[in-house]
């Protein structure tokens, strides 16, 4: 019995030792850190560190870390950095981790371009750390006069993420952008979270979140307040989904605008749920120009929405134009179809006397517009009765209705 039992016993330390060395072979490699510092950066806030940056990550995206992550660390301190761009793809996963903060430059003659910090072509980029991108906005607003002046220079967005897959950003903080904060655009698989965007509510264009020819794009609880829209999803953006996000101040957040363009345009699968508006210009917002080449919106739910005095709580708008520039149907004989959209257990107050406006085109009216369980009151003192407006829209509703009158 005893030299069974002790042949049993070799033979399992023989099998645990064989899984033990297998575990170790497929185990991920540790991290190697690319410390920002180690190539000459000094945070001091005004020295440029822009070509310490960009050492550090190329060297990090040239490294082969096998099965582990490569660390380009920004630590405690103040980086005053130029515009940079981080360019892939890479020999390994990378990790933009920021603990300190970045602080874009004031001078005017360093304004003009359309990226402060870039990250671009890569697969599994991770950008997260807890600290904060400071655009000094302040600086540059007086510049932004695009909206009155045709030949305006651009203004850089604080962090642009172009043909990136599999990423993820978490826990940040970006300041006062001198144009929009976040821009996406041809990203797959993007997960953003935990991140706070702020710019005073008078700054022009500091855009939250835009989104253009993305997929499966999530966004989850996040704090963003600026001076345009919290979140705009532009042609292009399919399979979004966002979730408790407070929004405000802002223009809440908007499809489009789309149909400005010489192609045909589309925003499809967007989930918008669990979030919130704080006096915001507009709380859901779907913006399509009066005429445009054949476009179209599409599956589009919101759902488990709270508003808090917005202004336009829920707001279809199918001529839009803002700067009275826009085309005539007779001349480009299209426009924008705008079908399968579902408001959804949306409540709180209104400072406006239109809470629900729906304005959709005579050629070509929205279709399959559903409203279920809407209660809005409206937060004015005034004796004047909340009223909703409905044109050519082809709906539904259900449920509590408030105010009641449009489907």
């Amino acid at each position: 019995m005893a030299s069974v039992a002790g042949g049993l016993l070799f033979l399992f330390l023989h099998i645990f030792a064989a899984h033990a060395n297998n575990y170790i072979a497929s185990s991920s490699s540790p991290p190697k850190f690319f410390n920002v510092l180690s190539y000459g950066a000094i945070p001091d806030g005004q020295t440029d560190n822009s070509q310490a940056f960009s050492k550090a990550w190329n060297e990090a995206c040239k490294w082969n870390n096998r099965n582990g992550q490569n660390v380009v660390l920004v630590p405690s301190g103040t980086f005053m950095v130029n515009s940079v761009l981080f360019m892939g793809p890479c020999r390994s996963r990378m990790v933009f981790m920021l603990r300190g903060v970045i602080k874009a430059p004031s001078n005017p003659s360093l304004f003009f371009t359309d990226t402060w910090i870039g990250f671009r072509y890569i697969n599994g980029l991770v950008v997260k750390g807890g600290g904060t991108i400071d655009g000094q906005g302040n600086f540059a607003w007086p510049y932004n006069d695009c909206f009155t002046n045709r030949q305006c220079k651009t203004l850089p967005v604080s962090m642009r993420f172009d043909f990136i897959t599999n990423g993820r950003v978490r826990n940040l903080r970006s300041i006062n952008s001198k144009n929009g904060h976040f821009t996406l655009y041809s990203c797959n698989n993007l997960n953003i979270t935990k991140i706070r965007l702020t710019a005073p509510e008078e700054s022009p264009n500091t855009d939250g979140i835009k989104i253009g020819m993305s997929t499966n794009i999530k966004i989850s609880h996040s704090i963003i307040g600026t001076g345009d829209d919290c979140i705009a999803m532009l042609s292009g953006s399919e399979n979004i989904d966002i979730s408790s996000v407070l929004c405000g101040p802002g223009h809440g957040i908007s499809i489009g605008s789309l149909g400005n363009n010489v192609a045909k345009e589309f925003v499809r699968g967007v989930k918008l749920r669990n979030c919130t508006f704080v006096s915001t210009q507009n709380g859901l917002r779907i913006k399509t120009r009066p005429s445009s080449f054949p476009s179209f919106v599409s599956d589009v739910i919101f759902s488990g929405i709270t508003m808090a005095n917005v202004n336009n709580p829920l707001i279809i708008d199918q001529q839009y134009c803002p700067q009275g520039n826009c085309f005539y149907q007779e001349e480009r004989n299209a426009g924008v179809m705008i079908n399968d959209v579902t408001f959804m257990n949306i409540w709180g107050t209104s400072r406006s006397e239109v809470a629900i406006n729906l304005q959709c085109s005579e050629d070509i009216p929205c279709q399959n517009v559903k409203l279920v369980n809407i209660n809005l009151a409206y937060s004015s003192t005034s004796a004047k009765q909340m009223v909703s407006k409905c044109v050519n829209v082809k709906g539904v509703s259900y449920g509590r209705i408030q105010p009641s009158g449009c489907l």
